[in-house]
């Protein structure tokens, strides 16, 4: 990578994280593209330069932070062996991503709906895989008697839910650390999915 190349990339990352706090500020529709600019320390201009829209820059957000999302989920499988291990693990880490990273977070699940008919159906497909992955644990652990959960389909919807909606209420001055909230949501998933 060339100098020039790794200052266009740091320049993209500032303005990736000046879009994130001013989305979450203001809400996508309710922040301009001088917003931006002005929080990267930058010109308008300058974010025309990286990106070819505001929209653009919350579909990087939103790609990243479901990529991200998909492989903590799968890399949590990965590294355990039985479904229990494996469910606990998986959803401590994505309690403790979504309170860690809670204003990418909220912007990730809750600007979607600002996103271009072909940049949502790509984000859907993602969140899919997201949904798959999960649903696919809780059946792996009703098939070997590790789970007593009639419904694996609402039981991993819940889950996810449960973890995407700490970004919505979590800050740091709470009381209850990324990881005291991995390890209590872990003991939550395993009382739905009626872990024996």
């Amino acid at each position: 990578m060339t100098i020039d190349q790794s200052r266009a990339e740091a320049t993209r990352a500032r303005l990736l994280e000046a879009a994130v706090q001013a989305f979450a500020e203001r809400g996508f529709h309710g922040t301009s593209t001088r917003d931006i600019a002005a929080a990267a320390g930058m010109s308008p201009a300058a974010v025309y330069v990286h990106y070819r829209s505001k929209e653009q820059l919350l579909d990087q957000i939103s790609r990243r932070g479901h990529e991200l999302t998909l492989q903590l989920v799968r890399d949590a499988v990965a590294a355990e062996i039985s479904p229990t291990e494996q469910l606990a693990a998986a959803v401590r880490s994505f309690a403790a991503h979504h309170a860690r990273g809670h204003t990418t977070a909220r912007v990730v699940n809750y600007e979607l709906a600002a996103l271009s008919p072909e940049h949502a159906e790509e984000i859907r497909a993602l969140r899919r895989e997201i949904s798959a992955e999960m649903r696919s644990l809780v059946e792996r652990g009703v098939a070997d008697g590790s789970f007593d959960c009639p419904s694996p389909r609402i039981a991993a919807t819940a889950l996810l839910s449960l973890g995407i909606d700490i970004a919505r209420w979590y800050r740091e001055d709470r009381t209850w650390s990324p990881e005291d909230l991995g390890d209590a949501y872990a003991g939550v998933a395993l009382r739905i999915v009626g872990a024996r």
